[in-house]
This record gives structure tokens, C-alpha cells and sequence, in this order.
């Protein structure tokens, strides 16, 4: 008896010492995985979008849901409370945050025009050829196209420009790569000065059917790191402008920030609304368009006073770019 008991002791001590072995490392990385997901959730929590790597891991915030929910996996087969309940909490601070961010209040004022926006970035030109057949397609009133390079610039103009053309009236900055920036208008448009920026954010007023709109091209610097800096000034640019006038506006482009970024955010806070968000579209994506609506961000926008309401957002794929364009219907309501 005494040597069966001894036997079967020896046997089970390292069953016993690999589960506990087991249960530590599950606990460890658990917590690795808690640690990271709670600097993120920390800095949107906080209104900052820290430092590397945490600007570029905001745009993805929703996404965090899997990392998390997985070291609360961990922790629950590790038997580690603390991490249980750090887990729950995490979950519902990242579940907190999804909630889309801004106002959505309607205007009231008498409905004076309905107009059609569109926004896309082709990526150093190469969306050019798709774009082209995308815009008769949706037929939008005011295009804005980020990273169009000249060539790009050139093909817009032949197939939609010149004074009997659909969009005689365009203001733009020229440029190679991703320097280059178009806004093209079946409204005649006056030229304004754009928002400064490495990238080139053409800005104009249109003429809505007897109503002055100020339109501004968004292509700021993206969170690269060692760019944070920039990326930071040229958002609070934006801001500034979105800031500075009671008019009505129109805001769109590319941003490279979505709502979970804080430099993003304080643009909404000037008084701007986020159309995909008032059309019912307010989580998603745009890019990586190779990835959406799989994975991806919403970092393409179309932002528009209180004088508009939305009626409907679609995301468009367009072939050789890495966004996906926005078309957004919008209505222009009497200032109340």
C-alpha cells in the first residue's frame, strides 16, 4: 500500500507541476496582453494620442476587442482573478469608446439645396483610371482627391473639366506623388486660401445655388513615426479652420486619424459633424481598402457644419487605391 501510495504520488507531481507551470505562463501572457490593450485604452481615455506606437494602434481601437478578449481567456484557464476582472474591465472601456463620437443633432432650418459630395484618395494616381468611371457613376456635385499627382490631374481635367465640361470650375494643388490635391465643382467656386500643410489642401467657397459654402481639401501628414509632431500640427490646422467661421462648410479628404484619435476628435469639437456618422455609416472602414470592411479604419471623412443634414453615405471600392471613396448626400438647410 504504501509503495502504491508513493508511486502514484511520484507520478502525479509532474502532471501537478506542468499545470501549474502552464497556468503562469497563461497568467503572463494575459497580462502582457492587458498591459499593452490598457496604455491604448488609457491615452483615449486620457485625450491623447500618446507616442509611438499608440497613434497608430488607436485607428484600430475596435480591433483591440480580440486581444483583449483573449487574454480574459487566458486568465479565466489560468485561474487568475485579478486578471478576470482586468479583463471584464478592459472589455467594457474598449466597448465604452466604440460608441461613435459627435454631435447628431438635425438642423431645422427650410431644406435650400441637395448636393452630392465625394472624396478619394487614389494613391499617387494610381485610382485614376477607376475613379474616372466611379465619378459618372455617382455623379456627385463636388469631388475632393487626395494624392492627385499629375497625371492624375491632367485626366480629371480631360474627362470632366473645361468650360463645357461637367466640373468646369476647379481649385487645386499640384504636385508629384502625394502632393497633389483637386477639388472639382459643378458650382462655381471662388478661390480661398487652403490650410497649409506638407501635402496640398486646396480650399475654396462654391456658390449652392445662391449660397456660399466654404469647401477645404483634408490631407494631413500621416502618425508615421518621427512625424507625430506634424501629424499633430497640420490636424490642429484643420481645426483651426473648421474654427474660424459660422458659415456653412464642407470638410473632407483624408484625414489619417479617425474618431479614436484625440486630434481628430477636437476637430468634431469645434461644432462639425461627421455625414458617414448622421447617414448611419459612423464605424466604417476605408482603409486598408484590401482589408475592409474586414479589417480597417475609418480615417476618409466628409465633416459638415450644422448646416447639413446627411441622407446617405456609401463607401466605394476603387481599384488601385488603397482607400475606399466616400460619396455622401447632403442637404443645406436655412441658418436658424
Amino acid at each position: 500500500m504504501d509503495t502504491a501510495a508513493a508511486e502514484w504520488t511520484s507520478a502525479g507531481e509532474p502532471t501537478g507541476a506542468r499545470r501549474g507551470a502552464g497556468r503562469t505562463v497563461g497568467a503572463w501572457a494575459a497580462g502582457l496582453l492587458f498591459a499593452g490593450v490598457s496604455v491604448v485604452v488609457g491615452c483615449r481615455a486620457a485625450d491623447s494620442d500618446g507616442i509611438t506606437p499608440v497613434p497608430q494602434l488607436l485607428a484600430f481601437l475596435p480591433w483591440l476587442l480580440a486581444p483583449t478578449g483573449l487574454g480574459l481567456l487566458l486568465a479565466l484557464l489560468a485561474r487568475w482573478r485579478v486578471g478576470m476582472v482586468w479583463g471584464v474591465l478592459l472589455l467594457g472601456c474598449v466597448a465604452w469608446f466604440i460608441e461613435p463620437y459627435g454631435r447628431t443633432s438635425e438642423p431645422g432650418g427650410t431644406p435650400l439645396a441637395e448636393l452630392r459630395v465625394m472624396t478619394s484618395n487614389v494613391e499617387f494616381g494610381r485610382g485614376t483610371d477607376a475613379l474616372i468611371p466611379a465619378v459618372r457613376r455617382q455623379k456627385p456635385d463636388i469631388l475632393f482627391v487626395e494624392e492627385c499627382e499629375y497625371g492624375c490631374s491632367r485626366a480629371l481635367e480631360d474627362a470632366f473639366g473645361g468650360s463645357r465640361g461637367v466640373y468646369p470650375y476647379r481649385e487645386a494643388v499640384e504636385g508629384a506623388g502625394s502632393d497633389g490635391s483637386v477639388i472639382m465643382s459643378r458650382f462655381p467656386l471662388t478661390g480661398a486660401d487652403g490650410v497649409r500643410g506638407t501635402m496640398g489642401m486646396p480650399g475654396a467657397v462654391a456658390d449652392v445655388d445662391g449660397h456660399d459654402v466654404r469647401l477645404q481639401l483634408a490631407h494631413p501628414m500621416p502618425p508615421l513615426p518621427g512625424q507625430l509632431g506634424v501629424w499633430r500640427r497640420e490636424l490642429g490646422e484643420l481645426r483651426d479652420y473648421a474654427a474660424a467661421s459660422a458659415s456653412p462648410t464642407i470638410l473632407a479628404g483624408d484625414f489619417n486619424a479617425s474618431q479614436d484619435h484625440a486630434a481628430f476628435r477636437h476637430i468634431l469639437d469645434t461644432g462639425l459633424r461627421d455625414s458617414a456618422r448622421l447617414a448611419g455609416d459612423a464605424r466604417t472602414p476605408s482603409w486598408p481598402a484590401r482589408t475592409t470592411p474586414t479589417l480597417g479604419a475609418q480615417i476618409d471623412h466628409v465633416l459638415v457644419s450644422e448646416d447639413f443634414s446627411a441622407n446617405k453615405a456609401t463607401f466605394l471600392r476603387i481599384t488601385g487605391t488603397d482607400h475606399r471613396a466616400l460619396v455622401v448626400d447632403l442637404t443645406l438647410h436655412q441658418h436658424e
